[in-house]
This record gives structure tokens, sequence and C-alpha cells, in this order.
């Protein structure tokens, strides 16, 4: 042994015997009464004792003797009185497991012997060495036999309070795992065996703080083992004795095989290289010993806290490459119970549950997977998880379709259920290692089809209020085309009358002609704005001139009413076809609540940095509360037939580039309308009337 080794070995082993005596002393100057503590206190003093005799007689000799027999001792009997006195003594008769306890005494005062006649014989003697091996064996045993019972006081603790003694059984444990590895390495590799005897000193003073914390029960009450943590200890303790095993096996063929030790040893190495690289991949290996370690070291079959963070970052996965909401939602409910693959069903219109998406699933069914109605009404009343082969009672007449009893991959069947309605379900595949259905997969599932539902009911909301959103903007766009429609009527109503009188007129004839073809035109433009490819948006705004556009739209509107045109004003900057559709509705309405004699004006203004024009009439007006309750108001109008749509049309295109539009009337006196545009930006090149943009 080196002497840093050896360093190590003797000072860790100082350390131990002083953190143990520091816990024993602290107990015992608690002067607690209760028998427990005491022999907590003398335990944790024989541990000092015993760590401090191999500190003082140094780390190169192979065996404890005594000291670490008695330090067993008092740990077995602390545990024994803990399984009588306890919570554990109480449920039920520990008769059977007190003969175990005796048994590991016996093993105990056997290995005292055994070392005591070993030590009054000489190293040359013949029996020496079959005895020390032999007190190595009973060493294993003690140690295998301690474990056991640690095991069974654990698991017979109440689940309860088993916070209280889970950090003192867990640092027992580890100390009688490690002597167990020290003497299986004595015994089969004893070249090997100083160096973990010289290292067990510092492993057993980083055992000295558990053990302290576990005597703190606010605190132990708080610290939990993590699943995940304890399975790669576990899966990490595996593959070391399955090394050990396999240095174990080397040995003995050294001493067994002769000369064809090297061949045998090749072949080995070989048979165990090929057997670790084919099961440790293996998904059913791996279920396996997770569905193991949850059923001896935890409550519960699941880690409630890790299973939800990880079923809400599958569902809530971002990014653009990350699958659809189904897939995902599939795959968030078969990652809970380790199913190899699921399929989403959901409820359509005639109330059937048919086939959505899959996740990991190869669908080779002849027929779309779908559930009959009956089913889904069945499966909404109950809310059953149905176990596809075990199911019993009431859940085995629910009649499941033959594609998924001859599938044969189906493992349940958990339905979703939002707010009592059902929304879908999931057919989970078996998972690598199958096994029935138990009350806390049922409760799991129940729990994670509810967060589902809600999910997808979530996204068909979504997804019906778009559609309503769509329907919305095309019918606004249908309420004003058809605003636009009827002025295009009224306008060709009034040609149609005037043919009659001055049909041989061939100014009128010529007239009636052009005004038929911008009826035309601006027809194909409602129809193109009613399109689902148009959005209804503005232009981009560009300097116009005001006065071209009004003189236009008057000239449109004076065969059917006398209308003025007055002022001027600055290039504003506005979109020509938005600002012709608002003055067209704007104008039409002040002809509308006019008189056959009073004309309309259209007047122009510039005022500070807005340009516009005010449609001015002499109407029947409008009072005041009218005007701030019901002007802008879709489908509210004042007039006999009409549709309430163009006040509110032309204040939104106004909006929409930068304006306003303020209104002034009165009941009896008329009305005046102002529209406001921004000034265009000084020499800015200014679009005229019918040119390209």
């Amino acid at each position: 042994m080196s002497i840093l080794l050896q360093f190590v070995g003797n000072w860790g082993h100082a350390l131990a015997a002083a953190l143990f005596a520091a816990l024993g002393i602290f107990i015992l100057r608690r002067r607690d009464g209760e028998v427990e503590p005491r022999l907590m206190a003398a335990a944790l003093l024989m541990t000092s004792c015993w760590a401090l005799y191999v500190s003082f007689g140094g780390v190169g000799q192979s065996l404890s003797g005594w000291g670490e027999s008695v330090r067993n001792a008092a740990w077995l009997l602390l545990m024994f009185v803990m399984l009588r006195r306890g919570p554990a003594g109480r449920t039920g008769p520990i008769f059977a497991i007190g003969l175990v306890y005796a048994a590991v005494i016996g093993l105990l005062m056997l290995q005292s012997f055994t070392d005591f006649v070993a030590q009054q014989l000489s190293d040359e003697s013949e029996l020496h060495h079959p005895l020390t091996l032999l007190s190595l064996i009973l060493r294993m045993m003690t140690a295998v036999g301690s474990l056991v019972l640690v095991h069974q006081l654990y698991t017979a603790w109440p689940v309860r309070d088993r916070g209280r003694v889970a950090l003192l059984l867990a640092a027992l444990a580890a100390m009688w795992t490690y002597d167990f590895s020290l003497y299986g390495v004595g015994y089969f590799a004893p070249a090997h065996m100083h160096e973990l005897y010289a290292l067990r000193g510092v492993m057993m003073a980083l055992l000295a703080p558990i053990i302290a914390v576990s005597l703190r029960k606010e605190l132990s009450g708080r610290i939990q083992l993590s699943r995940s943590l304890t399975f790669q200890s576990l899966s990490v303790a595996a593959v070391a004795l399955y090394v050990i095993l396999f240095a174990a096996a080397t040995v003995l063929i050294e001493l067994i095989a002769g000369p064809y030790a090297r061949v045998m040893e090749i072949g080995g190495v070989f048979f165990m290289a090929v057997t670790a690289l084919i099961l440790l991949p293996s998904p059913q290996l791996r279920a396996l010993w997770k569905v193991q370690v949850a059923k001896h070291f935890f409550q519960h079959r699941y880690d409630y806290r890790t299973e939800w963070m990880r079923f809400g970052e599958t569902i809530g996965r971002p990014g653009s490459d990350a699958p659809a909401l189904g897939e995902r939602v599939a795959k968030a409910v078969a990652d809970i119970t380790d199913s190899s693959g699921a399929l989403l069903l959901l409820r359509s219109e005639d109330g059937r549950l048919v086939f959505e998406t899959h996740w990991n699933w190869n669908l080779d069914f002849r027929e779309t997977p779908s559930l009959s109605r009956d089913v889904a009404l069945r499966l909404e009343q109950t809310g059953w998880i149905i176990d596809i082969e075990g199911a019993q009672g009431d859940a085995a007449a629910m009649p499941l379709p033959d594609w998924m009893k001859s599938d044969g991959r189906g493992w349940a069947l958990v339905p979703l259920i939002h707010f009592g309605k059902l929304i879908g379900a999931i057919l989970l595949a078996r998972p690598p290692i199958d096994r029935r259905l138990d009350w806390e997969d049922l409760d799991m599932l129940r729990a994670a089809g509810r967060q589902a539902a809600t999910y997808i009911s979530e996204a068909q909301g979504q997804e019906a209020l778009s559609d309503a959103q769509r329907f919305d903007e095309f019918n606004r766009r249908f309420a004003f085309i058809m605003h636009d429609v009827k002025n295009l009527v009224s306008q060709l109503s009034l040609l149609a009358r005037n043919a009659e009188r001055h049909a041989d007129n061939p100014e009128f004839r010529a007239d009636m002609i052009l005004t038929l073809k911008e009826s035309v035109g601006k027809m194909n433009d409602l129809l193109a704005r009613l399109s689902q490819h148009n959005k209804g948006r503005t232009e981009e705004p560009r300097p116009m001139m005001l006065r071209e556009m009004a003189d236009a739209v008057a000239r449109s509107r004076s065969r059917q009413h006398p209308v003025r045109v007055t002022g001027d004003a600055l290039p504003v900057m506005a979109d020509p076809v938005r600002v012709e559709q608002i003055l067209v509705h704007l104008l039409q309405n002040a002809i509308d609540a006019s008189t056959a004699e009073s004309p309309v004006e259209l007047r122009l203004f510039t005022q500070g940095d807005e340009a516009g024009v005010e449609i001015v009439d002499h109407g029947t007006g409008m009072t005041a509360e009218f005007v701030r309750r019901e002007l802008f108001k879709p489908f509210s109008s004042s007039k006999t037939g009409g549709f309430g749509i163009g006040a509110f049309e032309a204040r939104e295109l106004a909006a929409a580039m930068g304006g306003r539009i303020d209104v002034e009337s009165k009941p009896g006196m008329g009305s005046r309308f102002i529209l406001r545009l921004p000034l265009a930006f000084e020499g800015a090149p200014i679009m005229r009337k019918g040119e390209a943009a």
C-alpha cells in the first residue's frame, strides 16, 4: 500500500471517529429518557471506537476484528428495537423477522470466534488461510443479512412516516453495501482489498452528516429521495456488481482451469461483453429496472412532479419544427406509462370517435380506426379508462370494435373529457413490460386525459374563433359592398328613368354609356374586394389632389341631385380609391337627406397640417344623441331601407389613412361631415386621377 493511500486511510478513519463521537455525545446530552435515542448514541459511539481502533492500528491490516462485530451488533440492536417499539411493530407479529435478527447475530458470534481462533495460529499454519477465507465469507453473509433487515424495516415502516427513517436506513445500507463489496473483493481478488479498506474511512466520514440530518426530524421530513438519482445510483451499483462478479469468475477460472484458463477468460470476456451490449440498451430491460426500483424503493409508481413537468413540456414544445398538437398530446399521455405508441381519436359531428393522428404507431388497418357513437356516449357518461384485455364488470361489456381487438397492440383506452363533454380518446400501446393497469395508473391517466382534453378543446376553440373571424371579415366586407351596390342601383335606376325621356338625345346616350362603364368597373372592384384573397386593407397612401377627386364624384352624382364644389386644398397623403369611397358614401347620405331643390356642397379647405372636404347639406339633420350613439354604429340607420354602413365604413377608411371624420348636425337644419387628411410632403410627386400608382 502506498504512503499516500495509507495516510488517507488512517486520517479518514480518524475523521469518521470524531464525527460519530460528536453525534453520540450530542444525543446523550439531550437527556432523553427513551430507549431508542440511547441505543442510537451507543451505536454511534461504538462506530466511533471501531473507526478510532482502525486509525490507530493502521489500515495496512486486513481485518478490523472485534470492533467491527460490536459496531454491527449495536446497529442491529437499534434496528430491532425500532422495529418492535416503533409503528412497524404495532402493525403485526415480528416473530419471523426476529429469527432473521437472531441468525445475523449468530453469524457475528461465529465470525468473532473464527477471528479469535485465526489470531491464535501462526501465518504458516495450514488452518490460518482457510479460517481467513471463512471469516471473509461470514462477513459477506453478515452484510447481506443486515441489508435484508434494513430493507425489511423500511418496507414495514408506515408510509406516512418513512421520511423520518429513510436517511438513517440509507446510510446503514451504504455502510453494509461497502462492507459486502470490500470482503467480496478480498475473497476473490485479495491484492485489491487494501485500497478499498483504506478508503472505507472516507466513506464513513461522508455518512456521518447524513445520519446527523436524519436525527433532525424537521429536516429529514423535507428531504426526499430522488427517483432519477436512485435509478442512476442503483444502475451504477448493478454495473459495479456485474464487474465484481466478472472479476470473481476470472479468479475462479485461474484457480480451476489451469492451462485452459486464458482461453476460458477470453471466452468469458467476450460473452459478458456481448451480453452487456445486447441487454443494456434494451428498452425492455430499462423498463423492467424502472418498475422494480419504483416498486421496492418508493411508495408510488410515479413521480408526479416529474411526470407533469414532462407532460407540459411535451405538449407546449415551441418551435416551427414541433409536431402538430394532436401528436404532441398522444406522445405526452403515452410517455406517462412508457407506452410504445398512441392513437388519438376525436369526436366527429355525428358523435363518433374517428382517427385524428398517431404517435409511433404503424398504421396498417384495413379501415380508418373509429369508435361508434354508443361507445362514445358510454365513455362520456362513465369516464372509464378501458383495460383492453383485462376489462371487468360493466367495462367488459363495452362494445369495442373488431379493429381494436384484432390489432393486439392496444393496452388502454383513455377518454379525454372536458367539463363533462367527451372531446376524444387516446388508445395506448402496450409498454415494453406488459402489465395490468392498477389504481395508480388509472388515476394518473384520468388526470392526464382531462388535461389533454383541455388543450385540445382550447385548440378547437381557437380554430373556431379563427373561422368566425374570417366569416366576420367576409360579412363586414359584404355589408360594405352591399351598401355600395345599393348606391349603384340607385344611380342605375335614375339612369333608367331618364332613358325613357331622353333616349333620343345623343349627349344623354354618350353619358349613359360612360355611366354604365363606370358602374361595371365599380361592380368588378366590389367583387374583387369580396374575394377571400382580398383582406380589405388600404393601399399605401400617396400624394393626391382632393379637388380633382371631388369634381369627379360630384359629376357622377350631378345627374341625380345638384352638387356644387367650392374652394381648393393642398395635396394630401391618401389612397385615391378609398377617398373616392368615402366621398361617395358621405355625398350619397347628404343627397338622401336633402330635398330635390336643396343642393349639396363640397367645400375644400386647408387648415394647419391637414386638408379636407366638407360635405354640407340642408336636409333633415340629426340629433346630438344620434350622432354620438348611433351614427357610426354598424347596421344602425335613420333612413328607411338604409343599411347603416356608409358612415361606419367612411370613418374606418379615413382612420386607416391617418385621417378622421368630424360631424356637425342639427335637426331640421342639415348636417356637415368634415373629412380631414394629413398633408403630403412638400415636393412629393402628385398622382392625378386615372394615373397608375
